[in-house]
C-alpha cells in the first residue's frame, strides 16, 4: 500500500497576539514570523517523520513555492507530484493568543488551480488498495474523491476546512473520516462526542471514524467496535497543526499494520508534543521523540 496525499501547500503568515480580534477591533501583535504549512503539507510531513512513506501531490507557486518544496523534501516525502504554476502559492494568516489558541484565515492560491488534467495525470501512478489522504483546501476536491473511488483506492478524509463543497460531495464512499468535534456536529447535527459517533455509524455504516476530542483524547470507531486514546498533559503554547500530526501519525502507524489503539496513543502522543512548540510543520516531532 502506498500513501497519496492530494493536499495544501501554504506559507503561514503567523501573528502572536494578546488575545484573536475580535469584531470591529484592531490590536497590535507581539511577534510574526513565517512557517510553511498548509493541512495538506503538515499531514505529508507528520506520515514522513512518523516513519512512513508518503507521495505528496499539489501546486506552489514559480516565485514562492520553493521553500514548500523543500520542507517536504527535507523530512523524506516523495514530491515528483508537487508542480509549479506562475500564481502566487497559498498561504494563511494565523492568530495565535497567549494561551496557544489559534484563529486562521486561509487563501488558497496555486491550491485552488487543480483541475481534472492534474488530477488524471496523478492518480496515473497508483492504483486499487493504495490509500489515499484528502482534505479540502484544494479545488475539484469531489473529482478527487470520484476517481479515486473509481480507481479503488482506500480514501481517508479531512474535511476541513469544512463548507458547502464537503456537503455537497459523495461521503458515502469514504472509508475512513478524521474529524474534530466541530466538524462532527457540522456533519451530523449533534453536538456531543458519543451522539456524533452514533451518528456517524449510522449515516455512514462502511466507514470507520477517528474523533479528535483536543485536549481530551481522540476515538477510533469501526462497526461495534470503539477505542478510546487520552491526550498527554501538556502546556500548550501553539495548538497549530497539532490536527494534521494527530492524522497523519495515526496513518503511518495503522498502514504499518499496527494496532489500532497503539495508532491512536502514538497519534495522541505526538500532537500533545506538537503544541509545545510554534508553528505547524516545524512543530512536528520525530518518531523517535515518541517513542
Amino acid at each position: 500500500m502506498r500513501i497519496l496525499n492530494f493536499g495544501s501547500l501554504n506559507i503561514d503568515k503567523t501573528y502572536s497576539v494578546p488575545h484573536i480580534v475580535q469584531e470591529g477591533e484592531t490590536i497590535s501583535s507581539v511577534a510574526y514570523q513565517e512557517f510553511v504549512g498548509g493541512k495538506g503539507l503538515n499531514q505529508s510531513i507528520a506520515i514522513a517523520r512518523a516513519g512512513g512513506e508518503v507521495w505528496h501531490a499539489g501546486l506552489i507557486g514559480e516565485e514562492d513555492g520553493s521553500i514548500l518544496l523543500q520542507a517536504l523534501e527535507d523530512s523524506g516525502v516523495h514530491t515528483e507530484f508537487v508542480e509549479k504554476r506562475p500564481i502566487a502559492s497559498g498561504h494563511t494568516i494565523i492568530q495565535v493568543d497567549q494561551e496557544g489558541r489559534n484563529s486562521i484565515i486561509v487563501s488558497g492560491g496555486a491550491n485552488r488551480a487543480i483541475d481534472e488534467p492534474f488530477i488524471d495525470k496523478v492518480l496515473s501512478h497508483f492504483s486499487a488498495g493504495d490509500l489515499l489522504l484528502l482534505q479540502n483546501e484544494v479545488s475539484c476536491f469531489s473529482t478527487i474523491i470520484d476517481k479515486a473511488h473509481n480507481k479503488g483506492l482506500i480514501i481517508y478524509l479531512n474535511p476541513s476546512p469544512m463548507d458547502s463543497e464537503v456537503l455537497s460531495a459523495d461521503l458515502n464512499i469514504i472509508d475512513c473520516f478524521l474529524i474534530n468535534e466541530i466538524e462532527g456536529q457540522i456533519l451530523t447535527g449533534e453536538k456531543e462526542s458519543t451522539k456524533i459517533m452514533e451518528a456517524m455509524r449510522s449515516m455512514y455504516p462502511k466507514a470507520s471514524l477517528v474523533l479528535t476530542l483536543g485536549a481530551e483524547g481522540a476515538y477510533f470507531q469501526k462497526d461495534d467496535n470503539r477505542f478510546f486514546s487520552p491526550s498527554v498533559k501538556v502546556h500548550a503554547i501553539d495548538t497549530t497543526g497539532a490536527g494534521d500530526t494527530f492524522c497523519g501519525y495515526f496513518i503511518a502507524s495503522v498502514t504499518k499494520g499496527e494496532y489500532i489503539k497503539e495508532s491512536l496513543r502514538k497519534a495522541s502522543r505526538a500532537a500533545s508534543l506538537a503544541c509545545t512548540i510554534k508553528g505547524a510543520s516545524n512543530s512536528i516531532p520525530m518518531r523517535e521523540d515518541i517513542d
